[in-house]
Order: C-alpha cells, then sequence, then structure tokens
C-alpha cells in the first residue's frame, strides 16, 4: 500500500494512504459537466425536461428559441448523458435521464435558484397559499395585480400601492409572492415582456411603439429586458415567428 508524508499538518508527519485520493479523471468528469451547463439556456431546456418529455418544436416554443438553437443544446446535453431520447413517428421526444447525477443536478438547480419543483400539483400550491393568506389578503392581491397590469404604460411604486389599498410595503412585497410566486418587480417584467410578445406576433407596430405599449420608458430598456427574458432580441423573435 501506498502512502505519503506530510511535513506540514500542525508541526506533526501524517501519513496517507494514497489509495484515498480520487483519480484525477473522476475531477475530470465533474469539471466537463460543470463545462457542459455553463449556458444558460442549456440549464433551463434541462430543467424542463427534468418535468416533461418533448419534442424539439414544442421546446423552441416554451424557450422562444429558434429549432437548431435548441437542437443544439440538445445534442450537448445527450453527449453529457443527461438527457435521453425516443423516436415517435417522425418525431423524437427528449426527457431527463432516470440517473442519480441527473436528478442530483435537477435538485441542485432548484436549490440554488430557490425555485418551487413544477411536480408539485396545483391543489398542493393552493393549499399552501391558502394556509398563508386570508381570503380578504387573496383578494386585495388580485385587485391590485389587476390594477397593475391592466394599464402596462402606467408604472406605480410600492409606496403608492401602499397608501392607495391601505396594506404596509412588507406585507403587500409578501402577499404578492405568496399568491403570485414572484415579486412584484419581477412578476411585472416577465409579464410585460409576455405581452410584448404578443404585440410583435399578431401586430405591425415598431418594436419603439411596443415597448411604449408594455411600458418602457426607451427601446433600449426594452431591449435589454426582452433578451434577458427570452435569450433574444425583439427583431429576431419576430423574426423567426415569422
Amino acid at each position: 500500500m501506498q502512502t505519503i508524508q506530510l511535513p506540514h499538518e500542525h508541526g506533526q508527519i501524517m501519513e496517507h494512504n494514497i489509495n484515498e485520493i480520487p483519480a484525477n479523471q473522476s475531477f475530470q468528469t465533474i469539471s466537463d459537466i460543470f463545462k457542459l451547463l455553463s449556458d444558460s439556456s442549456r440549464i433551463r431546456i434541462f430543467w424542463l425536461l427534468c418535468h416533461c418529455e418533448e419534442c424539439v418544436i414544442n421546446l423552441s416554443a416554451m424557450m422562444e428559441m429558434s429549432s437548431p438553437a435548441v437542437s443544439h443544446h440538445l445534442k450537448a446535453l445527450k453527449a453529457g448523458n443527461l438527457i435521453t431520447s425516443k423516436r415517435n413517428g417522425k418525431e423524437v421526444y427528449y426527457k431527463a435521464a432516470d440517473t442519480e447525477q441527473g436528478k442530483l443536478l435537477h435538485h441542485m438547480i432548484e436549490n440554488l435558484m430557490d425555485i418551487t419543483c413544477p411536480i408539485l400539483s396545483m391543489q398542493e400550491k393552493s393549499c399552501q397559499k391558502s394556509k398563508l393568506l386570508r381570503p380578504s389578503q387573496e383578494a386585495l392581491i388580485k385587485e391590485i395585480h389587476d390594477k397593475l397590469t391592466k394599464n402596462l404604460s402606467q408604472k406605480y411604486t410600492i409606496e403608492e400601492l401602499s397608501k392607495q389599498y391601505l396594506i404596509n410595503t412588507s406585507s403587500l412585497k409578501a402577499d404578492f409572492k405568496a399568491v403570485y410566486g414572484m415579486p412584484i418587480a419581477a412578476y411585472m417584467k416577465e409579464y410585460r415582456i409576455k405581452q410584448a410578445m404578443k404585440l410583435l406576433l399578431e401586430t405591425k407596430e415598431s418594436i419603439s411603439s411596443i415597448a411604449s405599449m408594455v411600458g418602457y420608458s426607451s427601446q433600449s430598456k426594452f431591449t435589454k429586458a426582452f433578451k434577458e427574458i427570452t435569450q433574444s432580441l425583439p427583431s429576431e423573435f419576430r423574426q423567426q415567428k415569422h
């Protein structure tokens, strides 16, 4: 049995069994996995496939990405043995590999992002909400939600809403997240971009006009927010879908 002696361990010489130290190749495998997951869109696709089995076309719609881009990420994930595929007629369907490695990555992603796994049923989520809020509280938050989403060109601060609806700012923030699962700012940002996506597809309005319609003071701010949510520019999104 091979051993090594370490001369600087609190002034003592310690013996270690070198066979107990994992080989460098073991760490290389982990390094390769992290390199594979260095792209945020790829992580998002993997996370989606942990909860559903989908084809490239449906994944493209869910991700708001082109089919070639999604196929590129799927190819990399499959090469890393993180997803599997099966053919059904002309379509190929993908899902996360049912391995210990895949399950650990799934839980790690959700723990790091502090998000709830969609596997929880809607009934369970509803029960969780009812334990947190009284019906009157939930009704008030929904009324505030309707005000925020009715006219997107109008913006309200937390303080303004707090005074108008006679609720302190901390309770407003906490109650809104309890009902809609996201902080107010994050929810409204995503809501505005979703409405913008519809306008880009269903109208011929210019991008600057759409930016104004969904509450952005400048096209540059709108473009930046749009890309953060969809991973593409508004012009690219419109061209891809048309």
